[in-house]
């Protein structure tokens, strides 16, 4: 029987193919630090992945014990507070892909596969990050590749789509956009739980997750990813050795 070639895949970014060592944990735990909401060490790294609004909206609803005035005003003040640690962070540190992902990248491209980012970063630090990388030229104002000659063929963050991870809401967005149509012809790649966890919810039948993110293999393995892969470059052996392009 033939099997289902791979048209897309949906890549994370931070921690995925944008090398992170902890630094959005980092701005979590300043945020909360500095607004009084209380997380643990565990718990901040067990929500990389999220939409970063939901989960202030989370946390301070547990802190609180109900959603009223004071926890929106509570939710605002430490998402501004996060907003403007992040955006600062990015705009003066260094951006680097992680090890393989741009030979990945153009590996996909040769095989006409499609790549689209997806992030729980807004839209506003995901251009930013984008922008120091190169990887939004090419890309039109819906963050399309319709010329056919940027890094990526679309990019999505969390506030495009009604939930963030782990909803399945951005690969399926991704999958319209670019026009795929069978959740059997996608694979998506993350380095959280919540990654492996949206591919699940979209019913893919490889979602995979990299051990070099910010998730050691232990804190991935329970959660059921199709495969651990050491780097990005390992998606290539992954998708030939199963026939998968």
């Amino acid at each position: 029987m033939m099997k289902d070639k791979i048209k897309l895949v949906a890549f994370d970014m931070a921690g995925t193919t944008v090398r992170d060592e902890h630094e959005v944990e980092h701005c979590f735990r300043q945020a909360a630090l500095q607004t009084g909401l209380e997380m643990s060490e565990a718990e901040i790294l067990a929500v990389q992945g999220w939409g970063k609004r939901f989960v202030f909206e989370t946390y301070w609803e547990r802190q609180l014990g109900q959603r009223d005035e004071q926890w929106l005003m509570k939710v605002d003040h430490s998402f501004l507070t996060f907003t403007q640690i992040l955006e600062n962070h990015y705009t003066t540190q260094p951006i680097e892909p992680t090890e393989g992902a741009l030979e990945v990248f153009a590996f996909l491209r040769e095989q006409g596969i499609k790549i689209a980012l997806t992030t729980g970063f807004y839209r506003k630090v995901t251009d930013i990050i984008l922008q120091r990388l190169g990887w939004l030229q090419g890309l039109n104002e819906d963050y399309l590749n319709v010329k056919g000659n940027a890094i990526i063929d679309c990019s999505i963050s969390s506030d495009q789509v009604a939930s963030g991870r782990p909803a399945p809401d951005m690969i399926f967005l991704a999958m319209n956009l670019l026009k795929i149509e069978s959740a059997k012809n996608v694979i998506s790649v993350g380095d959280t739980p919540s990654d492996i966890q949206a591919g699940q919810n979209a019913q893919l039948e490889h979602c995979l997750a990299v051990a070099n993110g910010t998730h050691p293999i232990d804190l991935l393995t329970p959660h059921q990813p199709t495969k651990i892969l050491g780097t990005l470059r390992d998606l290539t052996t992954y998708l030939q050795e199963n026939d998968l392009c």
